[in-house]
């Protein structure tokens, strides 16, 4: 019994042998239609592509709503008395808007398309994140740690002037 092989693929470009150009194409189709095709379904994924970015920028740039929710939840649930787990909400409520300002950049940067406007985007995020930071300054001021009394800054005051003088009952005059 011989063991020869029955199928084999030549890759050998052989010129006599009939290509796929050769080949008719089927009813219905041609080669020019293909091209166009693929051009205005390129043009179709790109403009779906930008669709998705903006609509996920827009999704980040709210983002911060709900964390402004949480915060609020919580520093109410802290109350008004100075104790670690108020302070440190307070803190958290003022370093989280703080750190997502600075990486604002970052945040939207992969949304970055030349069809797709960050700006309004950017702008709701931004906002949001300000009131973030004005909901941790205000539990600060309810807390009463923010200097915002004639008494909280006595230490820094000038000694009052006397206007009345006694001379121990006799007369100066």
């Amino acid at each position: 019994m011989g063991f020869g092989r029955r199928w084999a693929v030549e890759f050998t470009d052989a010129s006599a042998a009939p290509s796929s150009r050769d080949v008719p194409d089927p009813p219905g189709f041609t080669r020019a239609s293909q091209d166009q095709d693929d051009s205005s379904v390129s043009r179709q994924k790109k403009d779906a592509e930008a669709n998705w970015k903006s609509q996920k920028a827009w999704e980040v740039a709210q983002a911060p709503f709900k964390n402004l929710m949480m915060m609020g939840f919580m520093m109410w649930m802290a109350g008004s008395t100075v104790h670690l787990f108020s302070i440190g909400i307070t803190f958290s409520a003022l370093w989280q808007p703080i750190s997502a300002l600075q990486g604002v950049g970052k945040v939207f940067e992969p949304y970055k398309d030349s069809k797709v406007d960050l700006l309004a985007p950017k702008l709701l995020f931004i906002a949001l994140n300000l009131g973030g930071l004005a909901l941790g300054v205000w539990k600060l001021n309810t807390l009463g740690l923010l200097p915002t009394h004639a008494s909280d800054w006595v230490s820094s005051l000038p000694p009052a002037q006397e206007v009345e003088y006694s001379g121990g009952g006799i007369p100066l005059h």
